[in-house]
């Protein structure tokens, strides 16, 4: 792992390139695309690089990175880089694009810190940073060498379905007659879509429907404006896809799958969207017999806002030792709680393996509510839609 020599200077010096790090990734993107416009045009979510998340995100991810190398030198945080990996594989990232990254990054670091940037710590940090890329570089190819190599493959929407005002569902084949690989319960899609500027932006669904060999199904929520930018690529396909449409779909990716845990109980919570991949979940649970204790949570606006909320409860039903608990903020129901989700009175097993899926207030008070109730940090698994801002502390 990381050389001695370059382990004392990054530890010496992670404090300043912390204190340092979000005006590097925000000159860092700036320098990027004023070299390569295509990549805001075709690949980063412009969207994100307007809010500042994205900035965020990987200013987390270097921080975390580096203060793990110093911190445990005889291991890798390889979490955070399957996590990161499947993102980049589902976006068809190559491994020439990590030199272009370094450049412009190492740009930035100059840019930023100037004379403290000697050639001892150019080095050490050069080494963090090939470190990290290379580690990326190796799970990636692996991902892709398992899929075929990365492709964008055409498929028709054969349905679409109203889910709630501001979620719908759209149900693919693909256009050719190739073999479509099944995928495991959790995993997502990416959906490159051409917008009325010329531009092809990209973004990630889960699948939201059980496994099937001929059928993807994406439930996308409408992202407003507001406070943040609105969804360009949600609002058009909310807008402009309809059936007989065709979108551009990835092989499915993601690390959050439902692990093959016979006798193990499990928890699935979700607010929100979060819902979409415990539905696949639940449907596995149920087409193979689960019968250890499943525990469901899921928080929403209303019960006219959760969308998928009759598969949701129909999968869980067909389950002999789940239970299902509710909240909404709003209009809820006999059996129902009103309010935030809340954790107190519900019963956690011993040896629960637990997924989390929603806003990330919302998952950071249902995991730090699950290790109160004896779940281990390492059984308590998550997905982020968007940038993963658990690493950045936002």
């Amino acid at each position: 792992m990381l050389s001695a020599q370059s382990a004392a200077t990054v530890r010496a010096t992670l404090p300043v390139v912390g204190a340092a790090i979000g005006e590097i990734t925000e000159r860092f993107y700036s320098g990027l695309f004023a070299a390569h416009p295509e990549l805001l045009r075709d690949l980063f979510n412009r969207g994100n690089q307007a809010a500042g998340t994205q900035r965020q995100a990987l200013a987390g991810s270097i921080a975390a990175f580096a203060t793990h190398l110093v911190e445990h030198p005889d291991t890798r945080p390889d979490a955070m880089l399957t996590r990161i990996a499947h993102k980049h594989a589902s976006l068809g990232i190559a491994p020439e694009q990590y030199q272009v990254v370094h450049e412009h990054l190492f740009a930035a670091i100059v840019d930023v810190l100037g004379e403290a940037v000697t050639p001892e710590v150019a080095a050490a940090w050069d080494e963090v940073y090939w470190l990290m890329a290379n580690a990326l570089i190796a799970i990636e190819k692996r991902l892709y060498e398992e899929r075929g190599g990365h492709t964008w493959r055409t498929w028709e929407v054969v349905e679409r379905v109203a889910e709630t005002p501001d979620v719908v569902t759209f149900r693919l084949r693909p256009l050719d007659d190739a073999p479509v690989r099944d995928f495991l319960p959790g995993q997502y899609v990416s959906v490159r879509t051409g917008l009325a500027d010329g531009a092809h932006q990209i973004r990630q669904y889960s699948l939201s429907a059980a496994p099937d060999a001929a059928v993807r199904q994406i439930s996308v929520k409408r992202v407003p404006g507001g406070e943040t930018p609105e969804g360009e690529v949600s609002n058009h396909l909310h807008a402009r896809v309809h059936e007989g449409d065709v979108l551009e779909l990835s092989e499915p990716y993601g690390d959050l799958v439902l692990a093959d845990a016979p006798g193990t109980p499990l928890l699935l919570a979700s607010a929100g969207i979060g819902v979409t991949p415990m539905i696949p979940m639940l449907a596995r649970l149920a087409a193979t017999g689960h019968d250890a204790p499943v525990t469901v949570v899921h928080a929403d606006r209303s019960p006219a806002d959760h969308a998928l909320r009759t598969d949701h409860e129909t999968y869980a039903a067909k389950l002999p030792e789940a239970t299902v608990h509710l909240w909404y903020e709003q209009d809820a129901p006999e059996g129902a709680h009103t309010g935030l989700a809340d954790l107190t009175d519900v019963p956690v097993h011993p040896g629960t393996r637990a997924y989390l899926c929603g806003p990330l207030p919302f998952m950071r008070a249902v995991r730090a509510q699950l290790i109160e109730k004896g779940v281990a940090p390492a059984d308590v698994h998550y997905e982020v839609f968007g940038p993963d801002l658990w690493l950045a502390g936002a």
